[in-house]
């Protein structure tokens, strides 16, 4: 009995050792693998994860784009780790040189690419449909209909038939996973916190709302070449305001029409539309772009002036006059002497 007892105390030592040994050879080999390059001779691949994809579509993704070889190890790594059920839909930049804590890691972070997008000064709102859906971040006709959605509008704080005007020009980080809606929301948000309540209480003490000021902002925007000129630019159309002359901007001709050819001729500035400030008296009935920080404050701070008309010289200036005489001549020495 003795010699029995002591044979299956040998049994179970035995299976002891051996069952701490190969717990000690897998907890060695997968700490290994955790902490080793996935693949070090690929470079940066672009994975996109689509939202609601399980862990096991997950894996196969990585594995048909070489970043592991053993989706099985990877899948016991993760639920070692319990983040299995954790890891983010979105698109990602991946590389081989990561191991394969580090790719969980990020996946679970929601460490997505990003990618840059700028809005010139300048754009209308059609214009900026068009920057992001060439990039494939948005469906540009669902991104222009919410442009003039009703309800989407009052809940960005614009009261206002569209955003035209309220696009902010600047630079943008954008991600695959991004919808219009955000897109246009984060957009407006940075216009909020460029215009301040004191610009409205400036436009408030000129005699305008500040969406007129915006609108004079945009006319600004599409006449002026140098940033230099922009007050000068502006206190010719308060001026004209104050006479109640017509505006007679060139760009306000061309707003909204499709069948513009690139440059402004005599029938483009006699088309009846409701933006041709050389029909309509008065501004427009809105924007005719979204204008710069610079363009805006031009519009609040027209310079002390009397001049009532500009022309384009040819180099990205004006010249300025007070008097049609004196315009007409300028007329005549950059414009038509220059056409002959």
């Amino acid at each position: 009995m003795m010699k029995g007892k002591r044979i299956v105390t040998l049994v179970i030592a035995v299976f002891v050792v051996m069952f701490v040994a190969s717990a000690v050879l897998t907890s060695t080999w997968l700490y290994w693998y955790a902490h080793s390059p996935l693949n070090p001779d690929l470079g940066a691949v672009t994975v996109y994860i689509p939202p609601g994809s399980a862990f096991v579509s997950i894996a196969e993704m990585l594995e048909r784009e070489g970043l592991i070889d053993n989706r099985r190890l990877f899948y016991l790594l993760a639920r070692i780790r319990n983040v299995h059920h954790d890891l983010k839909a979105g698109e990602y930049e991946l590389s081989g040189g990561s191991t394969p804590l580090e790719l969980m890691d990020k996946l679970r972070r929601g460490d997505v690419k990003v990618h840059w997008v700028t809005i010139p000064e300048g754009l209308n709102m059609f214009e900026v449909a068009d920057r992001f859906a060439a990039r494939g971040f948005v469906d540009r006709d669902r991104f222009v209909a919410l442009l003039s959605e009703a309800d989407f509008l009052a809940s960005l704080g614009i009261e206002a038939d569209s955003a035209e005007g309220y696009l902010y020009p600047d630079t943008y980080a954008v991600t695959r996973s991004a919808r219009e809606e955000d897109i246009i929301r984060f957009i407006v948000r940075r216009f909020h916190e460029e215009v301040s309540e004191e610009m409205v209480l400036e436009a408030e003490k000129l005699g305008y709302s500040f969406y007129e000021i915006l609108t004079i902002a945009s006319l600004v925007e599409k006449e002026a070449r140098v940033k230099e000129e922009m007050p000068l630019i502006s206190a010719v159309f308060h001026n004209r305001l104050k006479k109640g002359m017509r505006l007679q901007s060139d760009p306000t001709a061309i707003y909204l029409v499709d069948d513009f050819e690139g440059r402004i001729r005599r029938r483009d500035l006699q088309r009846p539309t409701p933006y041709n400030t050389y029909r309509i008296s008065g501004l427009p009935p809105g924007p005719i772009c979204n204008p710069g920080i610079e363009a805006i404050r031009a519009a609040l701070n027209p310079a002390p002036v009397d001049y009532l008309y500009f022309v384009s010289k040819n180099d990205g200036t004006h010249h300025f006059s007070t008097y049609l005489s004196d315009h007409n001549r300028a007329v005549i020495k950059y414009q038509i002497k220059r056409e002959k």
